[in-house]
């Protein structure tokens, strides 16, 4: 069965290096990695990068493989992994997301989200993260718990029209565009579901947060104490177990 990868933001498909090799030498090597327009990949002609159009690309991309997979997402890939597993659960076997709690209606958006979210001020942090040197960014990246060999290859991806896409994307997803696509977050129960709970990330929503719309998705929750938002950078070892676990019991 093949395990299909998608990343977020900032991100390039980079980040599943470390966890894509413990994941084959668990015995799950037919893995695809898809990256977001914008973010590793091209944008095509008349892109607006909007909340509903990842999810329509995601859900192409599917059909193009043309047979059921193991949809695995991380930040804004998480996203979409929900909104296909709510839309189009006959594409998938299974779905994992690390950010189930950003449907959950309480969630708030955190304040880098609603910086950009916010006209002016937007443009203004993607200008000045534009100017920053690139191994100045590597370093930020691993303070905040990415591995430093993976940030060294994803930091210089970093251009204006991935900007414009996290534009256009949080600006998309704000409030309460977010609580109103969890209404329906009951239908990803259609296939078994995994929800990642690494404890450190504070940009996904609070635990309980966390803990609620996994219930409501149907899905199992794997807790990953004591690891951030990169987790799969972090402790490769323990995010791949956890999956092939989740995957062996299919």
């Amino acid at each position: 069965m093949t395990v299909v990868l998608v990343h977020g933001n900032p991100e390039t498909d980079a980040l599943w290096d470390p966890l894509s090799e413990r994941l084959s030498a668990l015995g799950h090597a037919d893995q695809v990695r898809l990256s977001p327009p914008g973010f590793g990949a091209p944008v095509p002609p008349g892109w607006t990068a909007t909340v509903g159009e990842y999810r329509d690309w995601l859900v192409a991309e599917l059909e193009a493989i043309g047979r059921p997979v193991d949809l695995v997402g991380h930040d804004w890939g998480g996203g979409h992994v929900l909104n296909v597993a709510m839309a189009r659960p006959d594409l998938l076997r299974s779905w994992c997301s690390d950010v189930v709690g950003i449907f959950d209606p309480d969630y708030v958006w955190h304040d880098l989200a609603q910086d950009w979210q916010t006209p002016g001020v937007g443009e203004a942090a993607i200008e000045e993260r534009l100017d920053i040197p690139v191994e100045k960014v590597v370093a930020n990246l691993a303070e905040r718990g990415m591995a430093v060999e993976v940030a060294e290859r994803i930091a210089p991806a970093f251009d204006a029209t991935m900007g414009e896409c996290i534009l256009a994307l949080y600006r998309s997803a704000a409030q309460p565009v977010l609580a109103e696509l969890g209404a329906g977050l009951e239908a990803a129960a259609a296939r078994p579901g995994l929800s990642v709970v690494a404890t450190e990330d504070h940009f996904v929503g609070t635990v309980e947060q966390r803990h609620r719309a996994a219930v409501r998705a149907g899905a199992r929750e794997e807790v990953l104490d004591g690891l951030g938002h990169w987790w799969m950078t972090q402790d490769p070892d323990r995010g791949a177990a956890v999956l092939a676990r989740f995957l062996d019991s299919l």
